[in-house]
């Protein structure tokens, strides 16, 4: 019997599909597989979150679920003002659907100017204990970071900070939004953290809030099972 959905997962800064991994295969082969037909974006290759969407848009059908976390959400963002009526379903992990704050955009150009003369690998390092739950920084989950962040590159980080930059204020976008909504936050995010999670979930008629204990700024890999049960309600949800 195929799977009722087509589930497009988007990465977040820095992130490939080691991301969605064990949401996807899910703790003991009880993940999404069942639910959807799951498919992780590439979202290194552009300088835009509009080239970005579109070329996520470019290979998928015409009705499909739609997951972001961080920089993925606002890729989502856009994919909604590009393509609303083919978005089922949307769930946003540890975002926001505000532009950066003056500080917050001196603190990017920093990482960039220090990515542009050779330092990449010392990036990493930096925001490490912004992503992981303290407790995570120093083992084997925080190498599974820096090596996903070595995967995607410096000149696709860049691209990614560059497109990060651009961004517009979503939050005018939030009401219209019609479709079954998850909105989940790491309890101990500090890059997005939980305000930013319930003013998107406040804007959006009907959406579900969810905060995971024990995680950071990616919950799909610090609590897989907590992520993935939230996911499995979700998919199941109707309009």
């Amino acid at each position: 019997m195929p799977n009722p959905h087509t589930l497009l997962l988007l990465p977040g800064l820095l992130c490939d599909a080691r991301l969605w991994r064990d949401v996807i295969a899910g703790p003991e082969g009880a993940g999404l597989r069942d639910l959807a037909e799951c498919r992780v974006a590439d979202l290194t290759q552009d300088d835009t979150l509009r080239a970005m969407a579109l070329r996520v848009l470019d290979g998928a059908p015409d009705r499909f679920a739609l997951a972001g976390l961080s920089m993925g959400g606002y890729v989502a963002f856009e994919i909604l003002r590009l393509a609303p009526g083919q978005v089922t379903h949307l769930a946003l992990f540890d975002t926001s659907a505000r532009p950066d704050t003056p500080e917050a955009a001196r603190r990017r150009r920093g990482l960039m100017a220090l990515t542009r003369t050779g330092q990449f690998r010392g990036v990493t390092p930096r925001l490490l204990p912004s992503l992981l739950h303290p407790e995570a920084v120093d083992g084997p989950l925080g190498h599974e970071v820096r090596a996903m962040a070595d995967r995607v590159g410096r000149e696709a980080f860049l691209r990614q900070q560059l497109a990060i930059l651009q961004r517009p204020d979503s939050r005018p976008l939030l009401p219209a939004i019609a479709c079954p909504t998850l909105v989940a936050v790491g309890e101990q995010d500090i890059l997005t953290p939980p305000e930013l999670a319930e003013e998107i979930a406040a804007g959006i008629p009907g959406a579900r809030l969810a905060r995971i204990p024990g995680a950071a700024h990616l919950p799909t890999m610090e609590q897989p099972a907590a992520s993935t049960a939230l996911m499995r309600d979700w998919l199941a949800a109707t309009a």
